[in-house]
């Protein structure tokens, strides 16, 4: 996941400790916040509402099972018996042993991605991706004697599996080569070395291990594990892996893109799965929460020139000062966040309000008659805001990330200069949010008598002359407005056989069956993975990573941090999850 992801969405504290009645309902409260924060801890560290149709079946009086409609476990029906097959090899500590080695072996190839790299062929830091290549090419032999691939701007990986019927949208799975960069001062903090790739009986350890490498390599494990039990599709599998998902992508996952548009056409997927989201126990029940949405971002450049000159004889505020009273203005005018239903983020809520076993009665209520009352979501909407995290989660948020000014001691600021950085909510705009950040500067730039551009337009000149200049701008040209909603609805196809496949891959795993020992909820995730650059191949994008979130860790596993690790036994579930999805997906006709 981008390194500026933080990869934290964490549903709010507020949510159930502020309106607790009792030292009993405080004491569980107390106890499903530390639940609540981890699925959104890991669902990555836009702007369309779902259906009306799915908010009328919610707010139905047919009942509260409508808050959170569930899919059925969904096995493999025609496939059925090399599923099974599948199953009994996954059980195995044979499998075990060979899926640890697979992941270990590209954890030991660092692959890491830099801010500042220059272009390919010219940078030595990108061929650190080259032995990575053999790497897999020796690992999964049948994958790369079966399956065509294309190499896209020189470390793109995109692979095809041909399906026998041309008729059925292939099925897009979406996964990342670099990892983050290993901060030399932290190594010896590491349990194990970064790159050892080392196995102590219950964890793989090593940087990629949790992001992404395990997605990269559980997607060519399943496809190599398919091979080998002689399985040949009938829909056409597509796998995609970028190599600078941890910075911007535009090499890696934009050409990758512009391949297979080029390829195969708009909107020509069934289903695109790509890195994001994980399960946890959350107030007593099992919660999956992929991610049918991302937020946008836009990066304002907030610019003050003034004359310069010798500081023994200075006005009454330098650029740096007048910089410094305009940032002061951000900071206590944020953008005001609102609950909206409609929002993936409420269809959560909605979720952990009906199957939260340990979620408060009166707070409970309180989710359910938001649906149709607007005082009551509003009381919701107070509750929840007095969490930073979760204010953060459900609003636009503004974060002052870079300042600079001045170059010597006794000489006048000309200029000064400062970055805020807005991660967009999905109701919202990158254009609302530049006139937002245009507006709130107005008086200021009139007080301090400057003229004042923003965004390319001009909005004052003061007559006469003025004490300098105001500029907004978008910082480097990268604005993201929030990506389209994944359809959820009733009606949705995909969305429901990949819930059904998750339903049925936890079960598997477990050896249970019946009733729903995993509940599937609609999500958000706060930062972006590649998905950014697909969104014109399908409308179906989910970001979601299957293994277990664990409990009351806000990084689980050691994301973009010291001791990344990812358990084995989670990992095995990951490839018998794709592989599951893969079967599910070539024996249905209705996506």
């Amino acid at each position: 996941m981008v390194a500026s992801n933080e990869k934290v969405d964490v549903l709010t504290t507020a949510l159930v400790v502020q309106s607790a009645r009792s030292k009993r309902s405080k004491w569980m409260a107390l106890k499903l916040v530390a639940l609540l924060a981890t699925v959104f801890a890991v669902a990555f560290l836009h702007t369309n509402f779902l259906n009306v149709k799915f908010l009328s079946a919610m707010s139905s009086s047919h009942g509260v099972a409508k808050l959170c409609p569930q899919s059925d476990a969904l096995y493999p029906e025609s496939h059925a018996q090399l599923w099974k097959s599948l199953g009994r090899e996954f059980d195995e500590d044979a499998f075990m042993t060979r899926a640890v080695a697979w992941l270990g072996g590209a954890v030991r190839i660092p692959t890491e991605a830099y801010d500042n790299m220059g272009p390919i062929g010219e940078d030595e830091r990108w061929e650190a991706f080259g032995p990575l290549h053999d790497y897999l090419v020796q690992s999964f032999p049948l994958t790369h004697k079966d399956l065509t691939l294309i190499k896209v701007n020189t470390y793109g990986l995109l692979y095809e599996w041909k399906g026998s019927d041309d008729t059925l949208k292939p099925l897009l799975l979406a996964a990342h080569q670099d990892v983050v960069p290993v901060e030399p001062e932290t190594v010896d903090q590491w349990e194990y070395p970064p790159y050892s790739g080392y196995y102590d009986g219950k964890f793989i350890w090593g940087r990629g291990s949790s992001d992404d490498k395990c997605g990269l390599i559980g997607i060519l494990a399943s496809v190599e594990t398919l091979l080998e039990k002689e399985f040949k599709p009938a829909r056409t599998i597509v796998l995609a892996f970028g190599f600078d998902e941890e910075t911007t992508g535009l090499q890696g996952a934009q050409h990758l893109s512009d391949a297979m548009l080029q390829k195969y056409g708009q909107d020509s997927f069934a289903l695109l799965v790509d890195e994001g989201s994980l399960y946890s126990d959350i107030g007593g029940s099992i919660i999956a929460i992929p991610g049918i949405a991302e937020k946008g971002s836009v990066n304002t450049k907030v610019r003050v020139s003034t004359s310069g000159g010798h500081s023994s004889v200075p006005p009454a505020h330098t650029s740096i000062g007048i910089l410094s009273r305009l940032l002061v203005e951000y900071e206590a005018n944020p953008i005001e966040p609102h609950l909206e239903r409609g929002t993936p983020i409420y269809s959560t809520i909605q979720c952990v309000g009906q199957y939260g076993k340990n979620l408060p009665a009166h707070l409970r209520a309180l989710v359910k008659t938001s649906v149709h009352s607007d005082r009551a979501l509003r009381k919701l909407e107070a509750e929840l805001i007095k969490d930073p995290i979760y204010n953060a989660l459900i609003g636009t948020t503004q974060a002052i990330d870079l300042v600079q000014g001045g170059v010597k001691a006794n000489v006048l600021p000309e200029e000064a200069w400062a970055l805020i950085n807005h991660r967009i909510a999905t109701q919202s705009s990158v254009a609302a949010v530049q006139q937002r950040d245009t507006d709130v500067l107005k008086h200021l730039a009139k007080e301090f008598n400057l003229t004042y551009t923003a965004f390319g337009l001009e909005v004052s000149n003061e007559d006469g002359p003025t004490a300098g200049t105001l500029i907004l701008t978008d910082a480097f040209s990268t604005a993201l407005e929030p990506a389209p909603v994944t359809p959820v609805t009733e009606g949705s196809t995909p969305w429901h056989l990949l819930s059904g496949t998750i339903k049925a891959t936890f079960n598997s795993h477990r050896g249970l069956d019946g009733a729903d020992n995993i509940i599937v909820s609609p999500g958000i995730t706060s930062g972006n993975t590649d998905t950014r650059y697909y969104w014109n191949l399908t409308r179906h994008i989910v970001r979601y990573n299957h293994h277990d979130a664990g409990n009351g860790r806000v990084l689980p596993n050691g994301i973009h941090t010291v001791n990344e690790r990812m358990p084995a036994d989670n990992f095995v579930e990951m490839i018998r999850f794709f592989s599951t999805l893969i079967l599910n997906a070539d024996e249905n006709r209705k996506i």
